[in-house]
């Protein structure tokens, strides 16, 4: 899965990153994350273009994985985001 880091701070914001547990590559930014009805943490989108690389299983459903060692990370659910348009991880 992935591991919450502490990536930088300033007086007024804290921004946490995401990152792929086995390897340390950043996946996810605590800006992009909210809430979900889900039990797993969910996200709007990845901090680079490359944290990820995803497969379509079904129709709106991706397998995802860490863009740079391949670890499973869930899946991406297509238009299942908190606003209209957007994705969820």
């Amino acid at each position: 899965m992935f591991s919450l880091v502490k990536s930088s701070c300033n007086f007024t914001q804290r921004e946490w990153l995401y990152v792929c547990a086995q390897c340390g590559h950043q996946l996810f930014s605590s800006r992009s994350k909210y809430e979900h009805s889900s039990p797993w943490p969910a996200f709007t989108e990845t901090v680079l273009q490359d944290s990820v690389s995803k497969h379509e299983e079904r129709l709106g459903a991706f397998k995802v994985r860490c863009g740079k060692c391949g670890n499973g990370l869930g899946h991406e659910f297509v238009g299942d985001g908190p606003k209209k348009g957007l994705s969820r991880f």
